[in-house]
């Protein structure tokens, strides 16, 4: 293996821009902006992709994101997480917070050295790195430039970006047929409880409400009325593994992708199965989780029905989710946003009889068993592809005698 700086196997290393106007002059479609919250290793995050016009684009023309570049946060809590750029994003661009690494593919695999940079080894001193910042942690452009790596033969990178991103695919593939359950239950919410074309809703009178014309036996209520919010706290001692009585520890991160910390506080809040997850801290505030089991942590609040027959769960968690715009604008805090509790309690919602409420309840719980198993598939291909990663890496496990049909990466997001 040859050591290299990254800048000698690179085209262009360096971070984007905010347009002008900040977050009030993004657009709710067209070309996609990435930022430092759409960025996890090896992963991409849809949820809060940020969207800019053609004007917009032209003035960021200078940070374009191309096929193949990798993705790597530079400030900030979520600095040295990174992934290679969703072909479907293309022609993107990236903010400030977003540094683009492009690969010369003569020289070096672009998706190897993205399986280095999320390695253990590599993460850390990435990490290291970063925290030596005055202020905050950072990443600037001639650290990125000035970080050195072990590389193989160009032929072994081939294999080992192979190999592992095999494994990429499988998760990959799964995910996607989450995001389709996940759409057709928001997409049958939306027909029951938005557009009234529940089953049966031929035979039912329409009548005046405060929210306008419902379904006649249909009632409107406050969510204060129907929840009791818990907030989170910290865990006094955290394990990477889960260890004597300890337990899922809920954090917004394992939330999104299943990969917990784990915690043993008997004092902390506990969420049940039906229990529905808030983001309250930062920018993913109001963002809802539904499904999970666990000690809660201290950016994260539990809405439970108040009613112990807990039908209503699926309904306010997609209400929550329907409307998570109007809630994210009325967040609070300047420097960090705050969910605000008074004004989701304050939300009016439409109750159907129980019935209906019966039927979605039973249909959104088996979508989400659906996506349990999909969900527990992709973690333990993450956990094999994790084990396997560093040993490949390090060319503990030499691949260069290995017979491979190798894809060179190019039709790959």
């Amino acid at each position: 293996m040859n050591k290299i700086r990254l800048k000698e196997i690179s085209s262009k290393i360096g971070s984007g821009a905010t347009p002008r106007g900040g977050k009030n002059s993004y657009k709710s479609e067209g070309i996609s902006l990435i930022r430092s919250m759409n960025v996890y290793d090896s992963a991409f995050e849809y949820t809060e992709l940020a969207f800019i016009d053609e004007q917009q684009a032209k003035e960021l023309s200078n940070v374009q994101v191309e096929r193949s570049d990798i993705l790597l946060n530079i400030t900030g809590a979520s600095v040295a997480r990174c992934c290679m750029v969703p072909n479907n994003l293309l022609p993107a661009r990236v903010n400030q917070h977003v540094a683009i690494i492009r690969i010369k593919k003569e020289l070096a695999n672009p998706r190897h050295i993205l399986y280095c940079l999320i390695s253990h080894r590599y993460k850390q001193k990435l990490l290291a790195i970063a925290q030596g910042g005055a202020t905050r942690e950072a990443l600037t452009k001639e650290k990125i430039e000035d970080f050195e790596i072990l590389l193989p033969l160009l032929s072994s990178q081939h294999k080992i970006a192979s190999i592992l991103s095999a494994y990429d695919d499988l998760i990959e593939n799964n995910l996607k047929r989450i995001k389709i359950l996940e759409e057709m239950a928001q997409m049958i919410y939306r027909e029951w409880f938005v557009s009234f074309r529940f089953p049966g809703h031929e035979k039912v009178k329409m009548v005046k409400s405060e929210l306008g014309m419902i379904p006649e036996g249909w009632e409107v209520k406050k969510l204060g009325e129907m929840l009791e919010f818990q907030k989170g706290k910290k865990a006094k001692n955290i394990y990477h593994q889960p260890l004597n009585n300890s337990i899922p520890y809920l954090l917004i991160d394992g939330l999104r992708n299943r990969s917990f910390l784990y915690a043993d506080d008997k004092t902390m809040p506990i969420a049940k199965r039906d229990d529905i997850l808030m983001v309250m801290d930062g920018a993913s505030s109001g963002q809802v989780f539904i499904g999970f089991e666990g000690a809660v942590g201290s950016t994260i609040g539990t809405y439970r029905i108040k009613d112990t027959n807990n039908l209503f769960s699926y309904l306010v968690y997609f209400f929550l989710k329907n409307n998570f715009k109007t809630i994210s604008e009325k967040n609070i805090g300047s420097a960090i946003p705050h969910a605000n509790k008074n004004f989701i309690a304050s939300m009016k919602i439409v109750t159907p009889k129980s019935n209906i409420v019966i039927l979605f309840s039973d249909f959104a719980s088996d979508i989400y068993k659906q996506i349990d198993v999909l969900e527990r598939k992709t973690l333990n291909l993450r956990k094999t592809r994790d084990l396997l990663l560093p040993k490949l890496i390090s060319g503990e496990v030499d691949v260069e005698k290995v017979d491979i049909n190798i894809d060179l990466m190019e039709g790959k997001s």
